[in-house]
């Protein structure tokens, strides 16, 4: 039996294994998102160098003057300026990622400051009216133009547009679900024409709505100007946005739905009435919220319709009845402070409006189609919980 004879061990081999085992050197953790110092530096930097570089340029250099252009050329050269400094210290990927984030944050902010700063001037022009209760309870039948801001209000207007909106709503809910069915649902050759025309009237100024009302109705078949007349003008305007906003909505029901419901015997009415438009629910309670939101702001129509009055009238069917809009066109234009004020905040009162009805589409339509609601889930367990007890009794 023979042996085989091992090389004699080294010395490097313990040195190797040494090194083999040694721990590796520590990961360098990587920040995703977030603000750093290095990123508020630099554009604090870009703001202040193109802030001085622009006030050179308008005060010493260019002839340029004006507010706007002045802030117009500020934010240019801080673009450029950011650009050039991120430039010096990152690479061409990051910069421009950084530079798209600014670019958006920068845009969101100067909505959310033009929104502001409407509200404010709204709010500042209309608060001495609105802080006395008489605007909300009285109308202007017993108020002149050089009455004190004591005096008279818009209740008047405020009970047209709420009238009219609900009339608006009545005709326009109807015609434009119905439509937006018939264009997801049933289709055919007829849809693609529908489809074109709801489109079209998406885009139609509203001075030609209330100027087809004003022919129609009011000219070639007699009817007077009123709130009924106003409330078909703004029908025109809203129906469109509610079948837009309708058909989407619908079209994102999945069709698995559909197929089970055919599946166990159910016809086309019965799965569209059962199945389509109750998952489809919320989307639809946002679009017609979208739309009264439309509707209860329009001026054009409701100037061609509807007729001005000072007096309360809540018959929305005969004479003429004011609305909001109309209210604010009428008295922002004369020279007297009352009316002015008067003017603004039934403006305010007029926002307060949209943004309540805002407001309420994004809660009724936070949800996803087909998305239980708490009181929905309560009630589903409830019935399993009388079903297992009804189940335990029998046996």
């Amino acid at each position: 039996m023979t042996t085989l004879d091992l090389p004699p061990a080294t010395e490097a081999a313990p040195a190797a294994a040494a090194a083999a085992v040694e721990p590796p050197a520590p990961e360098k953790r990587i920040r995703l998102g977030g603000v750093t110092a290095e990123d508020a530096l630099t554009l604090a930097g870009a703001l202040t160098g193109s802030l001085g570089l622009d006030w050179m340029l308008y005060e010493r250099v260019l002839p340029f003057s004006g507010a706007f252009g002045f802030l117009l050329c500020w934010y240019v050269l801080f673009l450029f300026g950011y650009l050039a400094i991120g430039r010096l210290q990152w690479g061409p990927l990051v910069v421009r990622d950084r530079l798209v984030s600014v670019v958006a944050w920068s845009s969101g902010v100067l909505v959310v400051g033009l929104i502001a700063d409407q509200i404010g001037f709204v709010l500042a022009r209309g608060l001495e009216a609105a802080e006395h209760l008489n605007f909300f309870t009285e109308s202007m039948d017993h108020t002149a133009a050089l009455s004190p801001i004591t005096s008279g209000g818009a209740l008047n207007a405020i009970v047209g547009s709420l009238e009219q909106l609900a009339l608006t709503t009545l005709f326009a809910v109807p015609l434009g679900i119905a439509a937006a069915v018939f264009m997801s649902e049933v289709g055919g050759r007829m849809a693609r024409p529908v489809r074109t025309l709801v489109e079209a009237m998406t885009a139609l100024p509203s001075i030609v709505a209330g100027l087809f009302i004003l022919g129609v109705v009011i000219i070639t078949f007699g009817f007077e100007k009123s709130g009924l007349a106003a409330s078909l003008a703004c029908t025109v305007m809203t129906m469109p946005i509610v079948t837009r906003a309708a058909e989407v909505v619908i079209r994102l029901v999945p069709g698995t739905l559909r197929e089970a419901s055919y599946a166990l015997g159910g016809s086309q009415w019965r799965t569209v009435w059962n199945v389509v438009l109750p998952t489809a629910r919320p989307g639809l309670v946002t679009a017609v919220v979208l739309g009264m939101a439309r509707g209860v702001g329009e001026t054009s129509p409701v100037l061609l319709t509807s007729g001005f009055t000072s007096q309360f009238n809540a018959d929305p069917f005969s004479e003429h009845q004011v609305s909001l809009p109309l209210y604010i066109w009428n008295y922002v234009k004369q020279p007297y402070p009352e009316m002015i004020s008067r003017a603004f905040a039934a403006g305010l009162t007029l926002m307060g409006v949209v943004l309540i009805l805002f407001v309420t589409a994004r809660v009724l339509g936070g949800r996803r189609p087909g998305r239980l609601t708490r009181r929905q889930v309560r009630r589903i367990e409830r019935s399993a919980r009388r079903a297992a007890a009804a189940a335990a009794g029998t046996h």
